[in-house]
């Protein structure tokens, strides 16, 4: 495949973790019996930019025009979100006069605590469900893909952002550069860009391969995020690593010619770090995929030995990486009975490709599993406090990334 940055040839096999449905295509009872559609799951690196990438097997109107993911709904990601707001406000001065715009915009999750705090804020968020949700929450909101023209219209409507945020946005865009290039347009001579987004050197040392599917066209180091946007006049002036997702970067850029934010030690030491873990070295990427099956096997084989012993496993949290994990496990109702999740637009239906019904979190008391598998193990702290209560009737939580682990309610993390 071509390389979506540089145009190289992206030939380098990282993993390929087989067919897969789109990982938020959550299927209506009434629909359980319809084909679905599975894509490949393979991912390729770059030689040249050491871009790591999915092909394009689905186009972002086919992923995100309707959505079923809500940030609002981690309680540990919302506290995410206020903290950053006020960090931001703090270190670069934001008042009633500044304007702050999120690219992906979601539910307002992010941006409602601008608003709150008498912060001008305008979402751009293209799954128009997940859009109106904002709205309601007195955030205003653009429908639509972020890019060039849309950054041009907003400009020439007289947007002109002191803050643009993009939390978990980069890797779900096909045509890089077309976005790119819309944050220089929409960007104040003296503004701010943040961008945060999974680290590849964590996925990669952490074995997280769950955090690939075809929402996700790209994973980012600091060194070829940096080489994406210097392309288009920003320059990387900080980055933050942040526990988020397995493991984030948050990203600061400026106007290359914006002389009012000097590049922190911080930029040089986290691409040191990505150097000495060879990030470009092929082989680096090629003994990811050995380890992957390995995680595959044992996560199987603790699963096969439960059900064994006829004792029961439930899941939490119907996460897009969890339905990565389940299709490239096999993994279906002959292992686990439910998942349990708090979104209100999943209950009721049933995973992609394994068609896993989808309950309220009040069945796990009612039903009490022996196990509970938890999927979205990035918020593992988060889940076991919400399920403490589990220890009641002895039931134990199964974390499988990056080794699996059994875990006991009163362990600690």
């Amino acid at each position: 495949m071509k390389c979506r940055n540089c145009g190289s040839s992206a030939e380098i096999l990282m993993v390929d973790l087989g067919m897969s449905p789109l990982c938020e295509s959550f299927v209506s009872r009434e629909d359980l019996d319809a084909p679905e559609t599975f894509l490949p799951l393979r991912v390729q690196v770059c030689d040249t930019c050491w871009l790591v990438q999915l092909d394009e097997y689905a186009s972002p109107t086919e992923i995100f025009s309707e959505y079923a993911y809500y940030s609002s709904f981690s309680d540990s990601w919302l506290d995410h979100a206020r903290t950053y707001v006020d960090d931001m406000m703090e270190r670069f001065g934001l008042g009633p006069d500044s304007k702050v715009v999120e690219v992906a915009s979601n539910d307002g999750y992010l941006l409602r605590w601008f608003v709150d705090r008498g912060v001008p804020a305008l979402g751009i968020e293209p799954a128009a469900n997940v859009a109106r949700s904002a709205v309601e929450l007195g955030v205003p909101t653009e429908v639509g893909f972020f890019g060039a023209a849309l950054a041009s219209t907003l400009r020439d409507e007289g947007v002109s952002a002191d803050l643009i945020v993009g939390n978990n946005v980069l890797a779900q865009v096909p045509d890089l550069h077309d976005f790119a290039s819309g944050f220089p347009t929409l960007l104040a001579p003296d503004g701010v860009v943040t961008l945060e987004f999974p680290h590849l050197l964590r996925l990669l040392d952490e074995n997280q391969f769950d955090t690939i599917y075809h929402e996700h066209f790209s994973y980012f180091s600091l060194t070829t995020c940096r080489d994406v946007f210097s392309r288009h006049g920003l320059e990387v002036f900080d980055v933050e690593e942040l526990s988020t997702h397995g493991g984030s970067l948050r990203v600061f850029l400026h106007h290359v010619d914006d002389g009012s934010h000097r590049p922190t030690d911080r930029v040089e030491s986290v691409m040191t770090a990505e150097r000495s873990a060879g990030l470009s070295d092929p082989s680096t990427y090629r003994g990811f995929g050995r380890r992957v099956e390995e995680v595959k096997r044992s996560l199987l084989s603790e699963l096969i030995s439960i059900r064994e012993k006829g004792e029961t496993i439930a899941g939490y949290g119907a996460a897009g990486k969890g339905n990565t994990l389940l299709n490239y496990c096999g993994i279906r109702t002959d292992f686990l009975e439910f998942i349990a999740d708090r979104n209100p637009y999943k209950i009721g239906r049933y995973t992609p490709g394994t068609h896993i019904p989808i309950v309220d979190p009040a069945e796990i008391s009612k039903r009490r599993p022996d196990h509970i598998l938890i999927l979205p193990w990035n918020l593992e702290e988060e889940i076991r406090e919400q399920l403490g209560y589990v220890a009641d009737w002895g039931a134990d939580f199964i974390v499988p990334i990056p080794k699996v682990r059994r875990i006991q309610p009163g362990d600690a993390s």
